[in-house]
């Protein structure tokens, strides 16, 4: 509850109100606290005056501001007054938009061109925050007078609109009164989206530029210095909870989080209460150090003393553009405020305005009382017993010499808008008077007219100011909000500088919407790097975002990708899959092209395998030579010599055969690969076959004319080698009819490569084609095994069945140790089990042939083996 000087006197005045409010205990404290301010006010020069200024003019403009008012307090369970009220400072910023406004008046007055031949005039008042205190000055406004209610003591009214920072709630006290009268109703506060309804608030305009864009404005400052981490202080209300809106709805969508949020109370004054603490700012907002603040003009006490209470410094402050009317005239031992980020609405200098606050004095005003009262407290004045004068004051002083924290002489947004409001019912005037009305009017008789006729030419006016600004009141015409980011640099200590590092434009294209230089920015932290505000430090290239159960988006670990992914950027959702021929490199940041490769003869495996190839088959080539050489000799006739010149050409195909799975393959040597492998394998299998039952075949005839003797001697074992080389071909054929061997890519046995290599086509005629092989393999065995112990000089049935063995157990370790393998290993040990195969074939079965060929000569002749056969069939019998 506020009481003003002029209120006491009104009070002192009507006995009847007195005989009210006094008369019963229950209002006895409003007699009591009646009779102690008005003895206060008695004692005291500056409350003598009145707290409304008027100055005459042939069209008046109403002005609330509030500026100067007394507080006290009450108890919290009792209605007694606990202590003697508390006068509140005049704030500096108010001030200097009371200053903006008579500025107004009397530029316009001097323009010859904006109403000329009439003045204008404004009627004051005091705004104090309490319900019948608005309601008073609306009606002294309206009425003149404000004991009888719609009753006036005025022969005619001059005013012809008022000027108010008028509040969703101010707006519901003031605004049915005035609406009676369809007075119209200029806001210069900050734009509220509640009061546009105009089936609401027909009557009532607003000036400020819209603040849709400040929601973005302050998102767009986060993602440019890389805050994710960001809590929120914001004042209840209806603009608050619009911002809190908007703000959510943006951080959202730009990944970043809300840390904490906080609603402050928006009562006026409760820091004055011993009592009464909003702890702002507790142990779980400790770790946040960008906070951004949004508030209305009438809780700006309530945020920044409460900061100070808790000594949050070192944080980094984004707050909206009424920020400094609370920072004005305090003096903080620990600034908290310092390298603070200000969103302010873009606005040109105002020619003159700064000349204008220097040359303001209480000579010059003396019906101020408020620059009155400011002028004794910081100049030194005191005041004459007499008539209360100023007396004693520092000579030549000027509003200009005050420090920042005492009175800025840079015109705040609030200023701007109050000055813009005065042109615009000037304006408005100028349309409706001279514009309108014909006749124009002469020797300043202006023509009395009822307020609701300004409201056509209010609604429909738009023009520049003398600063070259667009304004209009028209709540959809109104541009797109620009803005000037403001850096508050209070260090050292009062000297209370706001720079300007940067701009943000909302109609900019996307990318270019703001521009800071970050170099003159002043951090609250004392250094000039940036401040990080995060939850989770970022993820470096390779790592992913690995989310914490139950935390914020913004709170999370980094987890390495797993092979073959990549995350080539910070803050990855999630890692990225390398295409098939590209492989990542060590730090897993990017993809890089995979080299072709293919079992090559430059190779060193290559080389090995090639050079071993070429060995056993000149090896073998050399047995055939010496085996046709000594084709008449005895160990070279025995087992049928044709066979051993097929089972010798055989292998040598099969040594070279495995020279197609070396170099670059083709769809030929794919189809090639196989086929030869199936044939020639098949040839040589299928002549140890033949051989084998030759040798059988041999031994067992024992009397001329038997028909296995016939079999023998007409070379029927010869015939299975064309009869099983034909069902390969046959398997053959069908493979390479319905799914040959085709070209294909490994991409995934060595890494950084992708390896050329034949595939199969269809398995199942691959593996029969392998199994058909393992059966004769295994049949040769088996009969080579039955005859091993034929007695003989030249019997080959042990070797045979070594041989096989070795055979069979190379292809039988073959299958598990191929199909565990891959890549250039896989064509390699392929390659290794032909040859390996191959030599166990020449090496068991004419090795020890070659060894009689060339070592022991005298054993293979007919009289060596007639020797040999006579001491075998001597030898006595042991059984």
């Amino acid at each position: 509850m506020a009481v003003s000087a002029r209120a006491c006197d009104w009070y002192t005045d009507n006995k009847a109100i007195q005989k009210m409010f006094c008369g019963c205990n229950s209002w006895s404290w409003a007699c009591q606290l009646s009779a102690l301010v008005c003895t206060f006010d008695d004692e005291f020069c500056p409350h003598r005056r009145s707290t409304s200024m008027r100055k005459d003019g042939d069209v008046v403009i109403g002005v609330f501001l509030s500026l100067y008012v007394y507080m006290y307090y009450t108890g919290v369970f009792t209605i007694k007054p606990m202590k003697e009220f508390y006068i509140m400072p005049l704030m500096p910023s108010s001030y200097q938009t009371y200053l903006a406004f008579t500025f107004a008046i009397e530029e316009i007055n001097r323009n010859p061109h904006l109403l000329p031949n009439i003045s204008l005039g404004y009627e004051f008042h005091n705004l104090i925050y309490s319900h019948w205190r608005i309601l008073e000055n609306s009606f002294i406004l309206l009425t003149g007078q404000h004991e009888i209610p719609n009753y006036t003591c005025k022969r005619e009214s001059k005013c012809a609109a008022l000027l108010a920072e008028m509040s969703w709630g101010t707006s519901d006290q003031i605004g049915p009164l005035l609406e009676l009268y369809r007075f119209p109703q200029v806001n210069f506060g900050s734009f509220d989206p509640t009061l546009t309804d105009s089936g609401q608030y027909p009557s009532l305009y607003q000036v400020a530029p819209k603040d849709t864009y400040l929601a973005l404005g302050v998102v767009s400052l986060m993602l440019h210095f890389r805050w994710t981490w960001v809590g929120l202080l914001i004042t209840e209300g209806q603009k608050g909870l619009q911002f809190l809106s908007d703000v959510r709805a943006e951080m959202d969508r730009n990944r970043v989080c809300v840390a904490f949020l906080k609603m402050v109370s928006t009562v006026a004054m409760s820091y004055l209460s011993a009592i009464q603490k909003h702890d702002v700012l507790t142990a779980d907002t400790s770790s946040v150090n960008v906070v951004v603040i949004y508030y209305d003009t009438d809780s700006t006490h309530d945020v920044n003393y409460n900061i100070v209470q808790n000594l949050a410094t070192w944080k980094v402050w984004v707050t909206n553009s009424q920020w400094h009317a609370g920072l004005d005239g305090r003096n903080f031992i620990h600034d908290p405020f310092h390298g603070t980020l200000v969103l302010a609405h873009h606005h040109k200098e105002i020619p003159g305005f700064k000349n204008f606050v220097k040359e303001v004095t209480p000579l010059k005003y003396p019906e101020d009382t408020y620059l009155f009262m400011y002028w004794s407290k910081n100049f030194g004045c005191s005041f004459s017993e007499s008539d209360c004068a100023l007396k004693n004051c520092t000579p030549n002083a000027s509003l200009a010499w005050l420090p920042p924290n005492r009175f800025d002489t840079a015109m705040s947004d609030r200023s701007y808008n109050i000055y813009n409001a005065v042109y615009a019912v000037a304006h408005a005037l100028h349309v409706m008077l001279f514009e309108v009305q014909r006749p124009p009017m002469r020797n300043r008789q202006v023509m009395m007219f009822p307020p609701w006729q300004l409201h056509r030419s209010l609604r429909n006016i738009q023009f520049h100011n003398p600063a070259g600004d667009e304004v209009n009141l028209e709540d959809r015409r109104k541009l797109d909000s620009e803005y000037d980011i403001l850096n508050f640099q209070n260090f050292p200590e009062g000297l209370r500088l706001k720079v300007k590092v940067g701009t943000f434009t909302s109609h900019a294209p996307l990318g270019r919407k703001m521009s800071l230089s970050e170099e003159m920015i002043e951090w609250a932290t004392g250094t000039t790097e940036t401040p990080r505000s995060v939850c989770s430090e970022s993820c470096n290239p390779g790592f992913r975002k690995s989310p914490r159960e139950g935390k914020a988006a913004c709170c999370f670990d980094c987890t390495p990708c797993a092979d073959n992914e990549i995350a080539n950027d910070t803050d990855m959702e999630q890692c990225v899959k390398c295409p098939n021929h590209q492989y990542t490199n060590s730090q897993q940041k990017h993809c890089l092209q995979k080299a072709v490769t293919f079992l090559a003869y430059e190779d060193p495996l290559g080389k090995a395998l090639a050079g071993t190839a070429l060995s056993l088959t000149v090896l073998t080539a050399a047995v055939l030579g010496l085996f046709v050489k000594h084709r008449d000799t005895p160990i070279v006739k025995a087992n049928n010599r044709a066979l051993s010149y097929t089972l010798l050409i055989s292998l040598t195909c099969c040594f070279l055969c495995s020279l197609l799975f070396i170099g670059r393959p083709s769809t030929a040597t794919c189809i090639l690969q196989q086929t030869s492998f199936a044939v020639v394998f098949t040839v040589a299998v299928s002549s140890v076959l033949a051989k084998t039952i030759t040798v059988v075949l041999a031994f067992k005839v024992t009397a001329p004319g038997r028909r296995m003797r016939q079999l023998l001697v007409s070379g029927a074992p010869n015939s299975i080698i064309p009869i099983c080389s034909l069902i390969q071909l046959t398997l053959c054929g069908v493979w390479m009819g319905t799914n040959p061997p085709y070209i294909d890519t490994d991409a995934h046995s060595e890494h950084g490569h992708i390896i050329i290599v034949c595939n199969k086509g269809s398995l199942t005629a691959f593996y029969c084609v392998l199994g058909y092989l393992g059966s004769l393999a295994l049949l040769s065995f088996t009969v080579a095994f039955l005859a091993r112990n034929l007695p003989d000089t030249f019997n080959e049935a042990k070797f045979l069945t070594f041989s096989m063995l070795v055979f069979c157990s190379v292809w039988v370790t073959f299958l598990p140790v191929y199909h565990s393998t891959k890549g250039k290993v896989m064509v390699a040990m392929e390659i290794f089990s032909i040859l390996t195969s191959s030599a166990g074939l020449l090496g068991c079965i004419f090795a020890p042939k070659c060894y009689i060929i060339l070592l022991k000569p005298e054993r293979n002749c007919l009289t060596g083996i007639r020797d040999k056969t006579h001491s075998v069939r001597k030898e006595p019998s042991y059984h």
